[in-house]
């Protein structure tokens, strides 16, 4: 299983990307759902909003760049954010806000907050490269690497 996923990694990463790009213009084309949930305690909800739709789509273009740093970064940002914006996902839960097309229900929510744990531990699966470069600076999978040290 471990391999599978080490071998598909590339694939986890574009689907976490898109996923987080699709969430990112849903704050600007349909922000009134994201708005509702933002907490009381929260000052301009609004801005909140927008500024979570900014960073979640800077955050999925950073998956989705050549350069392993920029992709590590990324996805730490990504685990900052999921963090972030879990109190939101508890306000709707907790206070039963209605949002048109999602369930209000004991069981959506029971699962909706423990998938908010597996989305950070996607990204942190992310912040690790997943490729080396071999000594012709092209990529190799680190478990099929025979090239040996020397």
């Amino acid at each position: 299983m471990v391999e599978l996923l080490q071998n598909n990694k590339k694939t986890f990463r574009i689907m976490l990307a898109v996923f987080i790009l699709i969430a990112g213009i849903a704050h600007f084309v349909v922000d009134e759902p994201f708005i509702r949930i933002v907490p009381d305690f929260l000052p301009h909800p609004a801005a909140l909003v927008y500024i979570s739709g900014v960073i979640e789509i800077g955050l999925a273009i950073g998956l989705l760049m050549p350069f392993a740093g920029v992709r590590s970064l990324a996805a730490w940002g990504m685990i900052a954010l999921f963090i972030a914006v879990y109190p939101a996902n508890l306000n709707m839960a907790f206070n039963h806000i209605k949002i048109t097309g999602i369930p209000d229900s004991w069981w959506f929510h029971g699962i909706r907050l423990p998938f908010q744990f597996v989305l950070i531990a996607w990204a942190y699966w992310l912040t690790n490269p997943d490729e080396t470069p071999s000594r012709s600076g092209l990529p190799v999978n680190r478990a099929h690497n025979d090239v040996d040290a020397a």
